[in-house]
C-alpha cells in the first residue's frame, strides 16, 4: 500500500488506512483488530483463532479473492457476517478480477471506493451486527 499503482490503490500506506479504520471504529464504539498477511494460511489461522469471539469480518483478500478456496471455507466456517472490500473497482478491470470465489460468503461487496470502502464496510457491519443483537 502506498507503493502500488496509485490509480487503482491510492496513495495511503497500510498504516494510514488502519489508523483511519481504527478512528472510525472508535467513533462507532466498536472494537476491531486489523490484520494483514500475504499468506492464505495465516488468514485462515487468524479466522479460526477468532472462532466464537468475533462478531463480523471486513476482508480485502486481494488476489485470494479469485482463488482462495481455503479462505472461503474459513469465512464460511466463521459463521459471522462478512463484508468483502476492494480498493479498486474489480468489475471495471481485467476479466479475471471480476469473479470472486468469496462473494457468496459475504453479505455485501464494496469495490472502487479506495480506503473509504473499509470505513463504509465497518459502518455497515456494525449496523448489521447491532440490528442482530439489539
Amino acid at each position: 500500500m502506498g507503493r502500488r499503482d496509485r490509480h487503482h490503490y491510492g496513495v495511503l500506506t497500510l498504516d494510514e488506512i488502519n489508523r483511519r479504520i481504527s478512528e472510525r471504529a472508535h467513533a462507532l464504539g466498536v472494537d476491531i483488530e486489523c490484520f494483514q498477511s500475504n499468506h492464505e494460511g495465516a488468514l485462515v489461522d487468524k479466522l479460526q483463532e477468532g472462532a466464537g469471539s468475533i462478531d463480523g469480518v471486513v476482508i480485502n483478500a486481494g488476489a485470494l479473492t479469485h482463488y482462495g478456496l481455503s479462505l472461503k471455507d474459513a469465512l464460511t466456517d466463521a459463521g459471522v457476517p462478512v463484508v468483502e472490500v476492494h480498493l479498486s473497482n474489480i468489475h471495471a478491470r481485467e476479466e479475471w478480477r471480476r469473479h470472486s470465489v468469496l462473494a457468496d460468503t459475504a453479505l455485501a461487496q464494496i469495490a472502487g471506493l479506495g480506503w473509504r470502502g473499509y470505513t463504509a464496510a465497518l459502518e455497515a457491519l456494525a449496523g448489521i451486527i447491532g440490528d442482530e443483537t439489539g
